[in-house]
């Protein structure tokens, strides 16, 4: 079963609250309605995935005990499917030594209930700071990808020796084609990948190359 604010549009990204126990989900819900954050909630780990739509994850606010699929579970289930979104675990006092091993496989944050409400809020606006980032950094590779493509097999050519330090001599030299020649191409490089100077450039590079490996 599921919940969700209905202040907010579909294109919102939502904090994700999933606990079991409906008295903890209230709690959170009022808590993220006073600083008028959008929110979805689950009273389980399998009601998440049966309704998960990732493009609106902001961060989620998880239980780590819950019946049939755990926190825990949950987040091992989300880090193997490539699902990499900020997770705020809370925790019962024992479980802090879970929780800690949780934030050395991925988790963001954790807090012991009774939660602190104010340190909650401030780990989860952090997540949503995070979650923005990395859409924004995933939306710039998908842009520098789309550049690169644009670009002519010798283009291609002398944006990779550019990238790896080449002076305009030496590419002329490894293309066989005139300086004035490279100038043009690499001119053009620059114009089309939209960098602003040879270490912006370099940065695309290193983009695109973590993106293929």
């Amino acid at each position: 079963m599921s919940d969700q604010a209905n202040n907010t549009s579909s294109s919102d990204l939502y904090v994700h609250v999933i606990d079991d126990n409906e008295p903890n989900r209230e709690l959170f819900q009022d808590l993220l309605d006073t600083v008028e954050l959008p929110w979805r909630s689950f009273d389980s780990a399998i009601a998440f995935l049966d309704d998960m739509d990732v493009a609106a994850i902001g961060c989620l606010i998880l239980d780590v005990r819950m019946p049939k699929m755990s926190g825990l579970q949950l987040m091992e289930r989300l880090f193997e499917d490539g699902i990499d979104v900020p997770i705020i675990l809370a925790t019962a006092h024992g479980d802090v030594p879970m929780a800690i091993q949780a934030m050395k496989q991925g988790a963001f944050d954790f807090h012991e209930k009774p939660i602190n409400n104010q340190a909650l809020l401030e780990s989860v606006q952090r997540g949503l700071e995070l979650r923005n980032n990395q859409l924004q950094d995933v939306g710039r590779t998908k842009e520098v990808k789309a550049a690169f493509d644009n670009l002519t097999p010798r283009e291609r050519d002398v944006y990779g020796l550019v990238a790896d330090g080449a002076m305009n001599k030496q590419i002329a030299y490894e293309l066989d084609i005139s300086q004035r020649t490279v100038e043009v191409h690499r001119a053009k490089v620059m114009e089309k990948m939209g960098a602003r100077n040879l270490a912006d450039l370099i940065k695309m590079h290193i983009s695109l190359q973590s993106e293929e490996s």
